[in-house]
């Protein structure tokens, strides 16, 4: 892990709590290391920037249905998805 801020495009699902939910292709992903190392994160969806957002690491049935709903949503280029981590991404401050 560089410390350096990195924008990563990702697909994600939205859910009720306000949260999205994202997976990563490979266990190997840069991204998702960096995560796992310092759980801190930034989240832009559209027009809503969450400046202080946390990545929780989701398992078991819940991670499986993330890897669903992203393959359903976003299509074949998905399906490589549930190799790697999956994450619940949460705000934590206000929105800009």
């Amino acid at each position: 892990m560089s410390g350096r801020p990195v924008e990563v495009a990702l697909g994600y699902v939205d859910e009720p709590d306000g949260s999205v939910l994202i997976a990563a292709g490979s266990p190997d992903a840069a991204w998702a290391r960096n995560l796992d190392a310092d759980p801190r994160c930034r989240v832009a969806v559209g027009e809503e920037t969450w400046p202080d957002a946390i990545a929780e690491p989701v398992a078991g049935a819940e991670s499986q249905r993330a890897v669903r709903e992203l393959i359903l949503k976003y299509g074949t280029p998905a399906e490589r998805l549930g190799r790697g981590p999956v994450y619940r991404l949460r705000r934590t401050g206000a929105a800009d």
